[in-house]
């Protein structure tokens, strides 16, 4: 097994024990999406407008729950995701929310290997492209996917979060913007809830603008927009403020928490 095989294992495990995790804690809030609760977020809802009667394909999906509002929203869906855990409880939840998304374990990197049809809409969001050490096949793979004329979304946290070392207390930069070594780390508790017990142990590597752009035009793509954005909808970091939008800044707003980026397939 090469080294970067080892860290999609090592990784795939700790995400197998998320799952566990996250399915039951408030953030993800289970019961209420079983009632119909939307898990999307603005920016993609925005973004993406009317789906419905469109294909599209999620990359690095979890356990479902935005792929199956997708599929709430009239989109032909298909999940994927390293986590054969996450991958069972989204299946398990499209049975007993009676919808037809479909899901398939695998590494994102290999998604091609995988599926062969084509989408309208490639989307990816929050937490996704750290988990990669190369984002040109990445890039290239959603190239792949995508239908002449088809969409590519993903929103995602910005960069310069991924700079901060953030297990001892207050945030220290530590990491390079540019980054290419993997960064390993082993902590206690996950971003859903910080008082489990459970260790991740994490192999991720940091990625700047300028490389997911470049992945993505190099692989074909035509870029829409690139925007920044000094809010997140997500509470996953310390000491962040709540707004009366409902989203979470820093307290200072020194730099952007999240960026999103749309692009075309020609």
């Amino acid at each position: 097994m090469n080294t970067e095989n080892n860290y999609f294992e090592i990784n795939k495990a700790t995400w197998n024990e998320k799952v566990k995790i996250h399915s039951k804690s408030q953030m993800y809030d289970l019961q209420a999406f079983k009632n119909g609760n939307n898990s999307l977020m603005p920016y993609e809802l925005n973004a993406l407008g009317d789906i419905n009667g469109k294909s599209l394909l999620h990359l690095q999906c979890h356990f479902g729950q935005d792929t199956l509002s997708w599929s709430r929203l009239g989109a032909q869906c298909v999940g994927v995701d390293l986590s054969d855990e996450g991958i069972k409880l989204a299946q398990t939840l499209n049975n007993e929310l009676q919808l037809d998304a479909e899901f398939v374990c695998c590494n994102v990197l290999d998604t091609s290997k995988h599926i062969n049809e084509s989408f309208d809409i490639v989307f990816t969001s929050y937490g996704v492209i750290g988990w990669l050490p190369d984002l040109k096949p990445w890039g290239q793979m959603i190239a792949e996917r995508l239908k002449p004329g088809g969409t590519f979304y993903m929103v995602e946290f910005h960069p310069i979060v991924w700079m901060f070392d953030y297990l001892k207390g207050k945030p220290v930069m530590k990491y390079g913007y540019m980054q290419d070594e993997a960064i390993y780390e082993e902590y206690e508790g996950t971003y859903a809830d910080t008082n489990s017990k459970m260790v991740s142990k994490e192999y991720g590597w940091n990625h700047g603008l300028g490389e997911v752009i470049n992945a993505l035009t190099e692989a074909g793509l035509q870029i829409d927009y690139l925007n920044e954005y000094d809010e997140s909808p997500y509470d996953v970091l310390p000491d962040l403020v709540k707004t009366d939008s409902g989203m979470f800044i820093t307290q200072d707003k020194l730099y952007p928490l999240i960026f999103e980026v749309k692009a075309r397939k020609i």
